[in-house]
């Protein structure tokens, strides 16, 4: 007998363990990337949106999207897969992203508005 046996626990049962996708899964995965990589170049291309900053925006938006079918589609990602701890774990991780970005941008904005001389204190230095 195995250790893991002598603990109760058979960590090969195949009947416990989430399925894999299909191929038509896989497919449709695909297909959905191809198609959120496709529009933002689109987008950037033919300049269909004048606006520069609209045109970020749905870049982000689309972006955020296609991490979400990759993690559905291709990572197999949901609430049911390890009792919820693997989309426990992504929104911990992403927390801490979010904590981590936004300390980074507030602290570089308040360097370069605090410490960075401006254009007429330059233009008197020697």
């Amino acid at each position: 007998m195995s250790t893991h046996e002598h603990a109760g626990h058979d960590t090969h049962a195949h009947g416990a363990a989430p399925a894999h996708g299909s191929l038509r899964s896989y497919l449709i995965g695909f297909v959905l990337s191809v198609i959120l990589t496709a529009i933002p170049f689109w987008l950037v291309m033919t300049g269909a949106i004048q606006n520069n900053q609209v045109t970020a925006v749905v870049i982000m938006v689309l972006a955020a999207v296609q991490i979400v079918v990759h993690m559905v589609f291709f990572l197999h990602m949901n609430t049911v897969s390890e009792g919820g701890w693997s989309m426990l774990a992504l929104i911990f991780t992403l927390i801490l992203v979010v904590i981590v970005l936004t300390g980074s941008l507030w602290v570089m904005y308040h360097l370069n508005a605090n410490m960075m001389p401006g254009l007429h204190e330059m233009r008197e230095m020697p």
